[in-house]
């Protein structure tokens, strides 16, 4: 049976979500349609467009992403404290950048006399957006409205551009985000679109390989959660909990092994994070293959996979064998903060 959403996303266990969403029939999101020939490459820099306005509003960090032909794949990270220090004028400034809002609010914003009432009902608008704000499903929404009415303009038709909902995963711990994280940027590898992740275009992971190397370029494109750049600084405020170096260097290794036109094969230098996070190298290999990530609802160690099920009213959720190959910790591995 289908969820609201508000049950599955549970910021008592965790900020961190993995979001899929997936163009319906033969809609195109980008890459070349070889029926008709058309090219619609250029869509990728919609989404990445919307996403750079979006992560500039709404309380909500992008921590990887991945923008394939028919979907797309963002890790993001609610910032609950950042949505909770604005001020009630920021909050309605704020959602203003994205709709239009009620005369009286924008009565307000223009300094006019307001009685008490009115002033009350201001004060409710600005509590219920900054809930919003702070909401992946907003987000999701004024992300995939916008693309699907260019989509439509574009191809001169009307109807669903996007499957129902998106698809969302919660990351219950460290483990379980380096493990989506990874498993995003990897996706033009595993699909043979790129040999390399730095040649994987439209990925996290080439943005900030690029970025490493050449600050400019972080102009234009969303501004990603901060991974630390030594592992001495992962518990830095507004960070990843994982240090770049190790993770870019994580994704390299793994990437020479997740294509789709090769067979997997264990490399011998082991990378040391995995070591740090109690995973398991040959079933991470595994799990980094298509269609290799087989958990639904909620990724994490068992302990954290239990704890969450029990947080939002479940007996179960899916994906414990998995965790126990993968996740060998006999300790359960604390929920990653927001920062």
């Amino acid at each position: 049976m289908t969820r609201a959403r508000r049950e599955q996303v549970s910021l008592l266990d965790t900020p961190y979500y993995h979001c899929i969403s997936r163009c319906v029939r033969r809609a195109f999101l980008c890459g070349q349609d070889k029926l008709t020939g058309s090219c619609f490459e250029h869509r990728r820099q919609w989404i990445l467009d919307r996403l750079t306005f979006l992560e500039q509003v709404f309380a909500i960090d992008i921590c990887a992403y991945a923008i394939m032909s028919n979907h797309y794949h963002l890790v993001l990270c609610v910032n609950e404290t950042q949505a909770q220090g604005w001020s009630d004028d920021k909050v309605l400034q704020r959602w203003l950048m994205l709709f239009s809002g009620p005369p009286l609010v924008q009565r307000y914003l223009q300094q006019d006399a307001l009685s008490a009432a009115e002033q009350a009902r201001v004060a409710e608008y600005a509590a219920d957006w900054r809930v919003r704000l702070a909401d992946i499903s907003w987000l999701m929404r004024c992300l995939n409205e916008s693309v699907a009415r260019q989509a439509n303009l574009e191809d001169g038709c009307t109807g669903r551009f996007w499957e129902g909902r998106f698809k969302c995963q919660a990351l219950l711990d460290e483990q379980a985000l380096l493990t989506c994280m990874a498993y995003v940027d990897l996706n033009p590898l595993r699909a043979g679109m790129a040999k390399t992740p730095e040649m994987s275009d439209f990925t996290s992971v080439q943005q900030r390989i690029a970025q490493r190397t050449d600050v400019s370029k972080q102009r234009e494109l969303p501004a990603l959660k901060r991974l630390s750049a030594h592992q001495a600084d992962v518990d830095a405020q507004a960070s990843v909990p994982f240090a770049l170096r190790d993770y870019l260097g994580l994704v390299d290794w793994t990437g020479r092994c997740a294509r789709a036109d090769k067979r997997g094969a264990i490399v011998a230098d082991t990378p040391p994070i995995l070591q740090r996070l109690c995973i398991e190298p040959a079933q991470w290999q595994r799990t980094m293959l298509p269609a290799g990530l087989r958990f639904q609802q909620a990724v994490g160690s068992v302990a954290r996979l239990q704890q969450y099920a029990e947080n939002i009213g479940r007996r179960w959720v899916k994906g414990q064998a998995q965790a126990r190959q993968l996740y060998t910790a006999s300790e359960p591995v604390a929920s990653p903060s927001a920062g």
